[in-house]
């Protein structure tokens, strides 16, 4: 059995590759940059080039594939449907799909798919946090425009249930929110950083228009950024909330964002 995982190097895809990897699998990441995945992947993990927003180039890729991870990022909208039919044409017939934050194209092509599917959706990411990286080393200080609690989750742990649910019977047709243990707000968020390295960190609000502004700099459409600072402005109830899916489905609790820090305090 081979397995498929598209953004293989992604803050989530290189999670699923190292589970699958340690389960003993044999797995093939899709990358743009087979060079600079071998880095960060582990060694015996087929890389092949390409990128899944463009299904033409998945074909080779996708030959002796019997199942696939797909996480949904953006220009897949528009790629996504044809990249799933190519896969069941090929053969795939289970597939994990990390949602782009709602029910897209994508996301309905794999549930329309007629194979076994299961559909992950992450509220907040923990690695978020890794944008405040450069305000924290030069200034010491995070500047966002809300300070609403959210259930964070680690990426592993996403990557995790993917696995399981790739793996493993019982999660075909599952729609499975996920968030860590905790709800935080931003300003705790920081004091949890501010306790691991030692150092003070303020938090500086800004505008709902300068957060914008922040991610068109970005190369972010502004449909895309007005609908990620919208999210911020009006979190649904699911990302405020704790869910214990994740400790369900893989029989432990899920990982801390205290966890998280000790992983990544170094990088900030």
């Amino acid at each position: 059995m081979t397995i498929l995982v598209t953004g293989a190097t992604g803050n989530t895809g290189r999670h699923v590759v190292a589970g699958l990897a340690r389960r003993g699998q044999r797995v093939r990441a899709l990358t743009r940059d087979p060079d600079a995945a071998r880095s960060v992947l582990p060694p015996g993990v087929e890389l092949v080039r390409g990128t899944h927003t463009a299904p033409d180039a998945v074909t080779d890729a996708l030959d002796g594939v019997t199942r696939l991870h797909i996480t949904v990022t953006p220009g897949l909208a528009d790629a996504g449907a044809e990249l799933v039919r190519r896969a069941v044409d090929a053969g795939v017939r289970r597939m994990t799909v990390v949602w782009g934050g709602y029910v897209g194209p994508t996301e309905r092509a794999v549930a329309d798919s007629g194979v076994e599917w299961t559909r992950l959706e992450p509220q907040e990411f923990m690695s978020n946090t890794l944008t405040w990286i450069d305000s924290i080393r030069t200034e010491g200080v995070v500047r966002e425009p809300y300070d609403s609690p959210s259930a964070v989750v680690h990426e592993a742990d996403i990557a995790a249930v993917a696995v399981t649910a790739l793996l493993e019977d019982g999660h075909a047709g599952r729609a499975y929110n996920l968030t860590g243990p905790q709800a935080l707000t931003t300003r705790e968020r920081i004091a949890i950083l501010s306790k691991a390295l030692g150092r003070d960190i303020a938090f500086a609000p800004i505008t709902h228009e300068q957060a914008v502004d922040r991610l068109l700099a970005t190369g972010v459409s502004r449909e895309d950024a007005e609908y990620v600072i919208g999210w911020y402005a009006s979190p649904p109830k699911e990302a405020s909330t704790v869910d214990e899916t994740v400790a369900e489905v893989l029989g432990r609790p899920a990982r801390t964002f205290e966890q998280w820090v000790a992983e990544h305090a170094s990088r900030f």
